[in-house]
């Protein structure tokens, strides 16, 4: 649940973990960072969370059998579909908010409230979507690079986005709201954690500035979400010009 998550330590590292397979560029990148110094304090904040709360308590989480958390994973994940379905229909993505749609209907009823991804079997994959994603559909732009504790990677875009969100999460009116919220966000944050324990150590190992790469992944991985993963030619490496291949070979 991609806007639930970022309520929880390091949960909104699912933006930047899931884009760890791109390249990762470590650079500064102060014009966009203007409260760099304010960001790294909270960066170590939630680092030393992480490693003293979060990390040990998604270690014993991986105990539980593998089905019990997935069965987990796809309860919270339905509950995340009416936000899909909200945030595409206002960008004018009919398809995509009407799969968003249908999967909430079978998962919600042939999937026993969820506990089982049976629109997935069907063909119709998650596709989650957000309001900070559908703000820049309209041309809102980032803002500063903001991290906070606890939620982490914040631009005043996607803050703004999360809180826009709530209405669109049915957990928002439910009996006891709170408590529920609370209580998905932590088993949330805690899965996401879990699964990714691997992938967190090989980023911070494989890093000469760890906080740095953790800004760039989640910037690019947001700029990809917000593409819905389609990659714009502006983003492609610059390829060699062919004439100097065809000078090169008149030199031979």
């Amino acid at each position: 649940m991609k806007t639930v998550s970022r309520f929880i330590l390091w949960a909104s590292m699912a933006f930047a973990l899931t884009a760890c397979g791109a390249r990762i560029d470590p650079s500064p990148d102060t014009a966009k960072d203007p409260y760099e110094g304010f960001n790294r304090q909270m960066f170590a904040v939630n680092m030393t969370l992480d490693s003293y709360v979060l990390k040990p308590v998604a270690k014993g989480y991986t105990y539980v059998p593998r089905p019990l958390r997935r069965a987990v994973r796809n309860v919270i994940g339905n509950l995340a579909e009416p936000i899909s379905f909200a945030n595409n229909s206002l960008q004018g993505e009919w398809s995509r908010a009407g799969k968003s749609a249908t999967r909430f209907l079978v998962n919600s009823t042939i999937g026993v409230f969820g506990l089982f991804d049976a629109a997935s079997s069907m063909g119709l994959k998650r596709q989650t979507e957000d309001f900070g994603q559908t703000l820049a559909r309209y041309g809102v732009g980032e803002g500063p690079y903001l991290y906070l504790p606890i939620i982490g990677p914040s631009p005043p875009r996607d803050l703004a986005g999360m809180i826009v969100d709530w209405a669109f999460d049915p957990v928002t009116y439910a009996d006891n709201a709170s408590s529920n919220a609370i209580g998905i966000y932590m088993v949330d944050g805690i899965d996401f954690r879990a699964e990714n324990l691997g992938v967190l150590d090989e980023i911070e190992r494989s890093s000469i500035d760890f906080y740095a790469s953790i800004r760039s992944l989640y910037r690019q991985n947001r700029k990809s979400e917000i593409a819905n993963g389609v990659t714009s030619l502006d983003d492609l490496p610059e390829l060699p010009d062919m004439d100097e291949f065809d000078d090169f070979d008149e030199d031979f």
